[in-house]
C-alpha cells in the first residue's frame, strides 16, 4: 500500500499537486482547488499534532471499523463526512495553498514516524504513523481525483 514515507508515492503525489489548476473542475463534491489544498494541509497539520480535534461520539462507535475499511486497497469512498475543523469556506489563494501543501508533503516525509502525532484520530481513533502516512497518502489521492488529478 503507498503511503507518505515512500519518496516514490511521495513524488508521484506532488507531481499531481503541480498539475492541479486554481480552474480545474472537480468531479464530485463543492470545495473549489484551493479549499481542498487548505483541507488537506490542515489534515496533515492534523498528522503532525498541530491541531487535535476531539474524538467524535459516531467515532468512538464506529471509528475502528471505518479506519479498517479506509486502510484497505479501495479508493476512499466520495463525500464522506469531514471534520468541522477541516471544512474551507471562503476564498484561498491557490498558489500559497499549493505551496503550503508540498512544503507539509515535505516536512511530513523527512520526519517520518517520528513526525506523527500519538494524539488519536478525531473519528479513527488510535493511529499508528504508518496508517497516518497510508491514509494521508489516499486523502490526497482522493481529493487530487476529485479534481481529475
Amino acid at each position: 500500500m503507498k503511503n507518505l514515507f515512500e519518496p516514490a508515492s511521495v513524488t508521484e503525489i506532488k507531481k499531481r499537486i503541480e498539475s492541479l489548476g486554481p480552474r480545474s473542475e472537480r468531479q464530485w463534491g463543492a470545495m473549489t482547488p484551493a479549499q481542498m489544498l487548505a483541507h488537506c494541509s490542515a489534515w496533515m497539520e492534523q498528522a503532525a499534532g498541530l491541531n487535535n480535534p476531539p474524538r467524535s461520539f459516531v467515532g468512538r462507535i464506529f471509528g475502528k471499523m471505518a479506519k479498517k475499511s479506509v486502510l484497505g486497497e479501495a479508493p476512499i469512498r466520495r463525500n464522506m463526512p469531514t471534520e468541522k475543523s477541516l471544512i474551507m469556506q471562503g476564498d484561498k489563494d491557490f498558489v500559497a495553498e499549493q505551496r503550503r501543501l508540498l512544503d507539509w508533503l515535505d516536512r511530513f516525509s523527512a520526519a517520518g514516524p517520528a513526525g506523527c502525532t500519538t494524539h488519536p484520530h478525531c473519528f479513527f481513533g488510535p493511529m499508528t504513523p504508518h496508517e497516518w502516512a497510508t491514509i494521508g497518502y489516499k486523502h490526497l489521492d482522493h481529493h487530487l481525483s476529485q479534481f481529475g488529478v
